[in-house]
């Protein structure tokens, strides 16, 4: 049996989820991006093997 105070909680909670919800369906799932993730030179460990310059 439900307690009293637990209807409201359930409506604001449905009411979140369904504006969360509106939001997420509004922009586009982020594909994947290698240029986002392109290595852009030598890191330090290559640096350490192979010496500054």
């Amino acid at each position: 049996m439900r307690q009293p105070s637990s209807i409201p909680f359930m409506a604001l909670l449905l009411r979140a989820l369904t504006r969360l919800l509106t939001l997420l369906g509004n922009e586009p799932i982020r594909a994947y991006r290698p240029e986002a993730y392109y290595m852009r030179g030598p890191g330090p460990a290559w640096r350490a093997k192979h010496g500054e310059g």
